[in-house]
């Protein structure tokens, strides 16, 4: 069985005659072309790559069928940044080192996106609580948890504190 769904994604309206058993991730992957958006779980909901926001909250797409999302608005990494310049997230987990093999950093920028926007200025704790939901593979998450800080400070005009390479003296 199939359903005609009309979904907006970051501003571009899809509509599209899918089965109704298409995962949202697959919707966003194979139906507009947003690779972005990753499958680290194979569909169990455990790693987060797959993390959108749907009206603004963040969701693991992989948990959803896309006629779930009919008549939603839902933004992707792709979306998450202003035409010309990176999102505050995107910027410090740049600065900060907390990319690494890059497959979960969409998931977690989304999920970070979501979480900063109800939380002002959370403490080292409750980022690593906000994490929970993502698994990188790569790293310890220390520079991913300072990434996110400092994006809360720069968020406040805060001067966040300098990035690990360059508090390191020189050899």
């Amino acid at each position: 069985m199939e359903k005609t769904i009309t979904v907006t994604v970051n501003g571009t309206a899809y509509e599209r005659t899918v089965p109704l058993r298409l995962l949202l991730v697959d919707f966003i992957r194979d139906e507009c072309g947003l690779t972005g958006t990753h499958v680290g779980c194979t569909y169990e909901g455990r790693c987060g790559a797959c993390t959108v926001h749907i009206e603004g909250r963040a969701h693991k797409s992989c948990m959803r069928l896309a006629v779930q999302a009919d008549g939603r608005e839902i933004t992707t990494v792709e979306g998450l940044a202003g035409q010309d310049k990176l999102h505050r997230l995107q910027e410090t987990f740049r600065r900060y080192h907390a990319l690494q093999c890059g497959f979960c950093t969409s998931g977690i920028l989304m999920n970070a996106a979501d979480f900063l926007s109800e939380n002002i200025n959370p403490s080292e704790e409750e980022v690593r609580r906000a994490l929970v939901g993502n698994l990188c593979r790569c790293t310890g998450y220390s520079h991913i948890v300072e990434a996110i800080l400092a994006a809360s400070a720069m968020r406040h005009g805060v001067k966040p504190a300098p990035p690990p390479a360059e508090t390191e003296s020189p050899p």
